[in-house]
């Protein structure tokens, strides 16, 4: 924030581990007489006067040399020729929007890892596992190959308690998205991807402990444009991604289409029934107006939608001989349905800025899956869950280039339901007082109002002081029902809450320093305030455990930022420090499946890495390192009654660190190799199920030409056997496991 420096024409760079290659830019033009500076001594003159060649260094006229001074003129010396200046086309430098205003990465004083538009094209990234994968410390597990209940984590702030309010927002076109179970989805026409560690509640309308995930895809065009990709690879993996875009009037209202179909066959295959697990198709789609009636006016308006019509979550025992090979008593589905609408206006002038942002977003899941991963019948999850989000959010903000004070202030409503019908059914392999469907029916709703605002002012040229706060204002209640029913139909009442109701209310300060040393060299340090309110647990066990108490957290952060050798280096690092009391986490019984929401303190303590390198012309190399340690300070698990002090919080993997080596030649070949590596995670609070470390290697080759270009690429490529989740289901260790080696051919096309 603050006064920003500006140098060569360009923004700042991101951290991002990926970025654009260069032979997508333009070159640049060699310095020419006719763009060479003006010697000092023509400075007066006009400069048409100045013809080519002139030298004006005389400021004086000589007197014409007489017959008897002329003498042969020598020969005239061969210019010196300097090296060709390197391509501006290669910087490293980048504008995102992190802090709500258009401004150099390398100026936002918060650990940022940003991907550009080149940047996910070139690593074919598509889901939130992509973006983590490359992120320093940030890790996704989803449940195998399909979108459900995935777990994530963000310097070991996770959302194990997936159905309390998210520690990272995610944010796609400023719609903020809910719950584990919808988050994990195809993302098609991206613009830019940014990933902020550490608690953001001084800009965003949505508070989050952990980080914030802003997702942005592209926006219509004043000129037609149409977009292609075709895939076809491994286990009947098709996929078509389309986009068309162009204006309606002119210069005043533009539109965009895009969407994107795909199917396949899955990785696990049921001997019993001989048929695929998982697999199935998916269909996206997404349509935007854009409305410009005069320069103070920017309207957009956002619609979207996802269907996934799906195989269930393939959970195999860990441990098996082949996990892709699984007998299983039920095959099982998972259909995931949402919608989207959003309405974003802006109003911008020399003196302010106010934007408005109104979102709305429906999502439904109804799936069923053998959830004990052996061939006896011991358990079968059925969940049927249906979330209806609604968002209001104002932001009154200085003007884009404020120089020496930027500022904002903004208003959040947040109002959403949760609605659970999910059936458990305990089959015949457990014993007889056991067997028997458990049917829960309970709504949990939820109402936060919040005020937020942050300044940062500039002292002097190099030293930005920033203060924000935010008082948020938070409901949650829940009415929930649980019965029994024996397999001779008898139903008991199991659990009964009735209008369980809890409110929180917490004060967020925010304070940074931030210095440069030059316009490439940035230190920064912060103090944050981190916060998840308190809620109630989806599925309560009994009606005094229904509700949970509020999480907070003080955390510390201290980074530098820097750029080298004309921006074809870039090195950042941070370092992290959080206390965070009241830490919301569950324990599973696993028996039942039953879930209990409790609350301890946690430490977590870590570093991050990023380096990326253009050493020449069409050559990149990068490399991200994440170091995080995540510890219980106290705590007890629920239904054992275990200490938990000294365990590491669940799916808070130590080390993770990616590589690549890209490079695209004038020719149009593209080549890029990369590792992406994974140090030890667990998996529950009491560290009984873990996942070594492992790593990834990926590759991917092309040619492109004209506006054409066809890959080849290879994931996993020596088929590491990694396990996504564990979990104790009562019949042994079951998990899913990510997808094994996979090959693939891409053709894209853009107009």
């Amino acid at each position: 924030m603050g006064q920003r420096w500006v140098w060569n024409g360009v923004g700042a760079s991101s951290m991002a581990l990926l970025l654009a290659m260069p032979g997508a830019w333009g070159q640049t033009a060699p310095l020419t007489e006719d763009t060479a500076e003006t010697p000092e001594s023509c400075e007066g003159l006009d400069q048409d006067s100045v013809e080519e060649g002139d030298r004006c260094e005389e400021t004086e006229t000589p007197e014409a040399p007489s017959s008897d001074d002329v003498v042969e003129p020598e020969a005239e010396a061969e210019p010196e020729v300097e090296a060709e200046p390197f391509d501006a086309g290669d910087t490293l430098r980048i504008t995102v929007t992190a802090e709500l205003t258009p401004e150099d990465a390398q100026d936002v004083p918060v650990s940022l890892t940003t991907f550009s538009e080149t940047q996910i094209e070139d690593a074919n990234i598509t889901t939130l596992d992509d973006v983590a994968d490359r992120t320093p410390n940030f890790t996704f597990f989803p449940g195998g190959a399909n979108r459900t209940a995935a777990f994530y984590s963000l310097r070991g702030v996770n959302n194990f308690n997936a159905f309390s309010r998210d520690a990272v927002g995610f944010f796609v076109d400023d719609v903020p998205y809910d719950f584990a179970g919808f988050i994990d989805q195809d993302f098609t026409d991206l613009e830019r991807i940014e990933v902020l560690r550490g608690p953001q509640n001084t800009l965003y309308g949505r508070s989050s402990s952990g980080g914030v995930v802003n997702i942005v895809t592209r926006r219509p065009t004043n000129e037609p444009e149409f977009r292609t990709a075709l895939s076809y690879g491994s286990y009947g993996d098709f996929e078509t991604r389309l986009s068309l875009s162009g204006p309606i009037q002119d210069d005043e209202l533009l539109f965009r289409l895009s969407g994107s179909y795909s199917t396949q066959d899955g990785f696990v295959n049921n001997q019993l029934l001989n048929d695929d697990v998982d697999g199935g198709r998916t269909f996206t789609g997404q349509g935007q107006l854009w409305w410009t009636p005069n320069e103070e006016w920017d309207v957009r308006l956002n619609v979207s939608f996802g269907d996934y019509r799906e195989g269930a979550n393939p959970y195999v025992l860990v441990g098996a001989a082949d996990p892709f090979n699984a007998p299983l008593t039920f095959n099982g589905f998972n259909d995931l349905v949402t919608n989207a609408q959003s309405l974003r206006a802006e109003y911008s002038t020399d003196a302010i800025r106010f934007t408005s942002i109104t979102a709305h977003r429906f999502s439904s899941q109804r799936a069923a899956f053998d959830q004990d991963g052996a061939a006896a019948d011991f358990l079968i999850n059925a969940p049927d869950f249906s979330s209806r989000v609604f968002t209001q959010e104002f932001r009154l903000q200085s003007p884009e280039g404020a120089e020496r004070l930027q500022w904002i202030l903004g208003g959040y409503f947040e109002s959403g339901s949760f609605r659970n019908d999910r059936r458990i059914i305990n089959g015949a392999a457990n014993p007889p007082a056991n067997q028997g469907t458990i049917t829960s029916d309970g709504t949990s709703t939820n109402r936060s109002l919040a005020a937020f605002g942050q300044a940062s002012y500039d002292l002097t040229e190099a030293l930005t002081l920033t203060a924000g706060l935010r008082y948020e204002n938070t409901r949650a209640s829940i009415n929930f029902d649980q019965t029994f029913t024996t397999p001779g139909g008898l139903t008991f009442p199991t659990v009964q809450v009735d209008n369980a109701e809890t409110t929180g209310s917490a004060l967020l300060p925010r304070f940074v320093a931030e210095y440069r040393f030059s316009p490439d060299l940035l230190a920064y340090g912060s103090i944050t305030r981190g916060y998840r309110p308190p809620g109630a647990s989806f599925e309560p066990i009994t009606a005094d455990a229904a509700l949970f108490d509020a999480e907070t957290s003080w955390n510390y952060e201290i980074g530098l930022k820097s750029a080298w050798l004309e921006d074809r280096l870039i090195v950042n690092l941070a370092g992290f420090y959080s206390d965070t009391s009241n830490f919301q986490f569950p324990s599973i019984n696993p028996g039942t499946g039953a879930v209990a929401v409790s609350n301890a303190d946690i430490r977590t303590l870590g570093a991050e890495l990023e380096v990326i390198a253009r050493p020449i012309s069409g050559l990149e190399l990068s490399a991200g390192l994440g170091l995080v340690s995540a510890e219980f300070r106290n705590g007890n698990e629920t239904f054992t009654g275990a200490p938990l002090a000294g365990n590491r919080v669940p799916f808070s993997t130590d080390i993770t660190y990616n590589l690549a080596a890209q490079y695209r030649s004038e020719a149009g070949l593209f080549g890029r190799l990369e590792v992406i590596g994974f140090g030890n995670t667990v998996f529950n609070d009491l560290n009984t199920d873990q996942q070594e470390a492992f790593a990834l290697v990926n590759a991917r080759l092309g040619y492109e030409f004209d506006n054409y270009g066809i890959y080849v690429s290879a994931n996993n490529l020596f088929n590491t056997e990694y396990v996504t989740q564990a979990f104790d289901a009562g019949a042994g260790l079951a998990g899913t496991f990510g997808p094994p080696r996979t090959f693939g051919v891409q053709f894209r096309a853009s107009f």
